[in-house]
């Protein structure tokens, strides 16, 4: 399974889905898009949203911290 989240560090909503993550063991690929503009263009590119978090699971793309979707995706 590949998860990436597209982040800043100001994001509280990025902190609460970091957390999840790490308190239910899955492994995650974080990129900070205020310090790499690379990044911050794929996660636009892929979400067609600036706003943070973005969150990849194995392709399919949710906007924040939505986390009955995120548990949905996980499970597949």
């Amino acid at each position: 399974m590949a998860v990436t989240i597209y982040t800043t560090p100001s994001c509280s909503y990025c902190t609460v889905a970091k957390r999840y993550f790490k308190e239910n063991r899955v492994p995650f690929t974080e990129y900070d898009v205020s310090r790499d503009q690379r990044r911050a263009d794929e996660m636009v590119r892929k979400s067609g949203q600036m706003g943070v978090p973005v969150i990849d699971i194995n392709g399919k793309v949710i906007v924040g911290f939505n986390k009955p979707e995120i548990e949905r995706n996980l499970r597949r």
